[in-house]
């Protein structure tokens, strides 16, 4: 036996003669995996060996997992997989290779330095596919010069009536000087400002639907901000958790979506407590004129929205204001679990406690003028998007 150990640990292939590679993306998207490409070489080496690697990493990524191969000619190519979870920095410090003897006896280790750093930015994969599929079907204002009656704030011309045309937009005065019947003509204004409100509290961690609400909020703002800015208006951000953390100053043209989106990759995960007074009292210093504020943030009951509705009520005056939720698909699954024993039935009726006491909270910020979303995580992009059509087309602003 120790013979046989002795000639396979002779025939085993030396450390010193594999070469390693590693390579891959300096940037990746949450909630979208991607690969590392690792190439081996062993020179002189032509009998087939199976090898493993391993990555060895910190940052908030998926575990690990080894990846085989055969090494055929002495040369292997693998693909390591890595799927980030949240936004920040995935660290490569190093990565594991493994491999045995011809008989199986000998096994070899070693540890590779890796050294390469990984910026994982807001899921914005698909933004601009959407955003332009978008623009080409229902063709925003920006993108045609549209003229749309009754549904914009801009004089844009006269035209003499026709039949057909909406009697409400006859300018008297100016048909009895011509002695013919005129009607107005309105544009889309392109240059309002839209404000970002990211709350990065604790329930803004809370997963939900493979990614925390934060980060639906992200890519949700980042697709609208896309919308908005090829549409011509100003687009900002701010965030927020227990005091005013950053902001960034509206900006137009389609270049700034690129600053838009660090900003929104520099938001952290804080364990911390959402103050609102704080954080619209800090945006309403910022803003000097009218605008479209965006709030995404959560509550949990009626006792910790107190603050929230009064920090909203004189924000309201001022600015249009959404007030985005992502609905908790586990109180709407304990609620309707059919009650199989006491302790199901007691979850069914404290989940509808809390649905009723969250209900009735938005109804109360609906009444100050607020517009409400109260939508699933995967339908916040969608309905957000309607909604702020809906603002424009309403001339709200």
């Amino acid at each position: 036996m120790l013979l046989l150990i002795a000639a396979d640990r002779i025939a085993i292939l030396p450390d010193s003669r594999l070469r390693a590679e590693l390579t891959g993306p300096g940037q990746m998207q949450v909630g979208r995996p991607g690969v590392l490409g690792l190439a081996l070489r062993a020179e002189g080496h032509s009998r087939p060996l199976e090898v493993q690697a391993l990555l060895e990493q910190s940052g908030e990524a998926d575990a690990p997992v080894p990846v085989a191969g055969i090494l055929r000619d002495g040369r292997l190519a693998l693909s390591l997989p890595l799927a980030p979870r949240r936004r920040g920095r995935i660290v490569i410090a190093a990565f594991w290779l493994r491999w045995r003897a011809p008989l199986g006896l000998i096994e070899a280790r070693t540890r590779r330095p890796a050294g390469k750093t990984i910026d994982v930015l807001p899921a914005v994969y698909g933004i601009r596919e959407a955003a332009l599929q978008f623009f080409s079907q229902d063709a925003v204002h920006g993108m045609k010069n549209q003229r749309l009656q009754g549904e914009g704030t801009e004089f844009e011309t006269l035209r003499e009536y026709a039949a057909g045309m909406d009697s409400r937009f006859i300018d008297w005065k100016r048909s009895a000087r011509h002695r013919k019947l005129l009607c107005k003509e309105f544009r889309q204004e392109r240059n309002q400002h839209i404000v970002f409100g990211f709350d990065t509290g604790r329930l803004m961690l809370e997963p939900t639907d493979g990614m925390p609400r934060l980060d639906h909020a992200v890519r949700a703002g980042l697709l609208l901000g896309w919308v908005s800015l090829r549409s011509g208006d100003y687009v900002g951000g701010c965030s927020f958790d227990s005091v005013f953390r950053s902001f960034l100053r509206p900006g137009r043209n389609m270049a700034y979506f690129t600053q838009l989106q660090s900003f929104a990759a520099e938001l952290a995960y804080r364990a911390e407590e959402t103050n609102m007074t704080p954080a619209l009292t800090g945006l309403h210093s910022r803003l000097r004129r009218r605008a479209l504020i965006i709030l995404f943030t959560d509550f949990v009951d009626r006792i910790s929205a107190e603050l929230l509705l009064e920090s909203l009520q004189p924000a309201a005056r001022r600015h249009v204001i959404i007030f985005v939720t992502m609905r908790d698909p586990l109180l709407a699954r304990l609620q309707s679990a059919p009650p199989a024993d006491f302790l199901s039935a007691a979850r069914a009726v404290i989940a509808g406690d809390f649905l009723r006491e969250r209900a009735i909270v938005l109804e109360r910020i609906l009444r100050l003028g607020v517009h409400v979303l109260d939508v699933p995580a995967r339908d916040v992009s969608g309905a957000l998007l309607n909604r702020y059509l809906l603002i424009k087309q309403r001339g709200l602003l």
